[in-house]
């Protein structure tokens, strides 16, 4: 029988985490139940990007989508949407003040405002299944670029104006043609995607929901380069997208696309995984080259790049997953067709992942040259609960936070770097009013010191020095001086790190520095936090006007630090108070409040 319905199932790390494999369970229970399985046909795909919403589901020919799904909820989805053609609205997708929006998929502005390249399969197909992607125009490319010389491809590649991805946006044709040129009878090509950013997601949903444009992308640039050895470099951390990726491999090997002799041509080329520990310095080039070889992920001296001497001391090419997978697309298309998206120095699209205060949290893909704004609140969906936009960190511990005043920035490669950030790989981390950019700069410099390899003594050491720092400013002990000991340390180890992490693990406290620099002083000063959000600044206290003495703060203290009989106003006492913010949450009359330790007076 013909299929009448294909249920797209987000099969993503999200939505898995969320629940999906209950709601797939319950779904085919009832379709099997129905009679229904010889019609209707479920599929697993990767991460559909509204990551917050998950589970998701799209059930066509309508395109109906539903969102934060239950393992119930599909139980009505079969009764009422495939049996009886009624589509289920509840489940439909809703603004951030309730409001139904448009029940198909296409029409949502969180998928309207994006351009999909590299994520042109995601939530589309089943990334375990080889014939999908190649239904979807799958190993066309490889298959196009073994009739053209190496050197072709090289040009065409740098006709595109394709840059890496992976955060230092070095043209990747250039790349290319300085390992083709290098002499030697070995050649590698590395996949780098050892994503460890903080809020960064990108990679990793690439690999789990299209395995095989990876795959694709690796060969092409093998190709080029006179390689016919890969390794994909994928953190421990990232098991399904391990083994999406092994049973790619095997699917490839197994239709004679890896391998010997690949579409009967003179071409050849292995592929072979190397498991990472999560070691974030192991995503700078050299430390995952050794990393690959079995040493200790430590960075090394360059020159030479790994151009004239990476893996095993052969000329290597490195390239993240996001470059990878686009080649496929710009060989299909064309570089003329690749290099009309975006801007005139950074060229094509860039996949971010947008987490933090916001509505709509997830994977996008948009036009290099999209503004801060229109991804924050057309994509985005804007900040929760009606608080004001703060501050957007781009570039992860790399990177710097870029506040209000410059929501009309384009998100390229130079106009960040104009503000004291970079694009990095692509994670996006939204604040708002409650946060603190002090507290922002320490967590991502605890982060930089905790990750530092401790080969040189600029990161080793000054990391550590500016972190205490830090510590001592949003413990209230800060001096005036400090901030000038900051910013002296920070040039210091920009100037003589060793590698990449540690000439850019000061950049988030010198942009907080440069357009929150008033929160410093505050917090110095007059032992405030602005945003009230340091501990040892606030105190919480009990408005007697407001307090009904229902009890549910009391209730809510682990260190019964709230002192009161039901109907009777609360107080808290401050001594026994650990200040973890309890009693505030669950207060639903507002009675408690956060203020200033510096102005708490005990009644």
């Amino acid at each position: 029988m013909t299929v009448e319905n294909t249920i797209l199932i987000c099969a993503g790390g999200a939505c898995i985490s969320s629940g999906e494999q209950s709601v797939k369970s319950t779904l085919e229970e009832e379709i099997k139940k129905h009679g229904l399985d010889s019609v209707v046909k479920i599929v697993e795909t990767g991460c559909m990007g509204s990551c917050n919403l998950g589970p998701l589901m799209v059930i066509y020919p309508e395109g109906v989508f539903y969102q934060n799904l239950k393992s119930q909820d599909a139980k009505e989805i079969v009764e009422e949407h495939l049996l009886k053609g009624r589509v289920v609205q509840r489940l439909f997708y809703k603004g951030p003040t309730g409001e139904i929006k448009p029940r198909m998929k296409e029409e949502l502005p969180f998928f309207t405002k994006q351009v999909k390249v590299v994520t042109r399969n995601l939530g589309i197909i089943d990334p375990s299944n080889i014939d999908e992607y190649i239904a979807n125009d799958g190993y066309f490319a490889l298959n196009k670029i073994l009739e053209w010389s190496p050197e072709r491809l090289i040009e065409e590649i740098k006709k595109s104006g394709l840059r890496g991805r992976g955060g230092a946006g070095f043209p990747t044709g250039l790349k290319w043609e300085f390992t083709r040129k290098s002499k030697s009878s070995e050649k590698y090509v590395i996949c780098n995607a050892d994503e460890g950013d903080p809020g960064a997601f990108m990679d990793r949903s690439v690999l789990e929901g299209d395995p095989h444009s990876v795959l694709e992308g690796m060969m092409i640039a093998g190709y080029a380069i006179g390689a016919q050895y890969g390794y994909i470099y994928v953190r421990a951390e990232y098991p399904l997208a391990i083994e999406r990726l092994k049973k790619a491999m095997s699917q490839a090997y197994e239709y004679g696309l890896l391998g010997k002799r690949i579409f009967n041509t003179n071409f050849s080329f292995d592929v072979e995984l190397r498991i990472g520990a999560g070691a974030f310095v192991c995503g700078e080039e050299t430390a995952l080259i050794r990393s690959v070889e079995g040493m200790r992920g430590q960075p090394v001296q360059k020159p030479p790049y790994p151009a004239q001497k990476g893996v095993w001391d052969k000329p290597t090419v490195i390239n993240n997953v996001e470059t990878l997978a686009n080649l496929p697309v710009i060989i299909n298309k064309g570089a003329d067709w690749f290099s009309s998206i975006g801007t005139e120095k950074s060229r094509g699209t860039k996949v971010l992942a947008l987490s933090g205060k916001i509505n709509n949290a997830g994977l996008i893909e948009v036009p290099m040259g999209t503004t801060l704004r229109e991804i924050i609140f057309d994509i985005g969906g804007g900040i929760p609960n009606g608080k004001k936009f703060k501050a957007v960190q781009t570039g992860g511990p790399s990177g710097g936070c870029i506040p209000d005043e410059y929501l009309d920035t384009t998100v390229d490669y130079d106009s960040l770097t104009k503000l004291g950030t970079i694009m990095g790989s692509g994670g996006m981390v939204v604040m708002d009013e409650d946060t603190c950019m002090v507290d922002v700069a320490r967590y991502f410099l605890e982060f930089s010191a905790e990750e530092s390899c401790g080969k040189c003594t600029p990161c080793r050491e000054g990391t550590k020095r500016m972190l205490e720092i830090l510590h001592r400013i949003v413990d209230g002990e800060g001096k005036l001086e400090d901030i000038d000991s900051l910013e002296e340390l920070a040039i210091s180890i920009k100037d003589t790190a060793l590698c990449g992490l540690g000439q850019t693990a000061p950049n988030p406290v010198l942009s907080t520095l440069r357009y929150f620099r008033d929160e410093y002083e505050s917090h110095i000063k007059e032992k405030r936090c602005i945003a009230r959000s340091c501990k040892a600044m606030i105190a919480y206290t009990i408005d007697s006007e407001k307090c009904v003495g229902c009890g549910a703060c009391a209730r809510a203290c682990g260190v019964n630090a709230v002192i009161g009989k039901i109907k009777e106003v609360h107080k808290i006492n401050q001594e026994a108070c650990i200040k973890c913010g309890s009693c505030y949450v669950a207060c639903n009359f507002d009675a408690v409040k956060k203020v200033d330790a510096v102005d708490l007076v005990e009644d």
